[in-house]
C-alpha cells in the first residue's frame, strides 16, 4: 500500500485545498468545461509538485477535480501525467506565460516521461 504523503496532511495544504474547492464552487473544472456537472473531491497540481515544487502553493497551478477526472490526469502506475494532464499543463503554461519555462525539465519534455 502506498504511504501517505505528509504534504497532504499539513494545515497549510488543508487551508489551500479548501480555498481552491470554494473558488471552483466544489464543481469539477474538467467536466464543467464540457457542460457536465460533477462534484469536485480533489485538488490537482497542474504542474506536478514533485517536478515543479516552486509552483506547489500557487493558486493558478491548482484546480478542483472529481476523482474520475483526476484519475484521467495521471497514469496511476507511473504517477506521470497522461496526455490529458500534459494538455492541461501546456494550456496553463501558455496562460501563465510559462511556455518556455524549464528549471528542471521543459514542459515539452514532460511528455517523454
Amino acid at each position: 500500500m502506498k504511504k501517505a504523503d505528509p504534504f497532504y496532511q499539513s494545515a497549510k495544504w488543508q487551508r489551500i485545498r479548501a480555498a481552491i474547492l470554494r473558488r471552483d464552487g466544489y464543481i469539477c473544472q474538467y467536466f464543467k468545461r464540457y457542460g457536465k456537472m460533477r462534484e469536485a473531491e480533489t485538488v490537482h497540481h497542474i504542474f506536478p509538485r514533485e517536478d515543479f515544487p516552486e509552483f506547489q502553493w500557487e493558486s493558478w497551478n491548482l484546480i478542483a477535480l472529481s476523482n474520475e477526472a483526476h484519475n484521467r490526469m495521471h497514469d496511476r502506475n507511473t504517477n506521470k501525467l497522461t496526455a490529458l494532464g500534459r494538455e492541461l499543463l501546456e494550456r496553463t503554461a501558455r496562460r501563465q506565460g510559462l511556455a518556455g519555462y524549464a528549471p528542471r525539465q521543459s514542459v515539452k519534455n514532460l511528455s517523454n516521461k
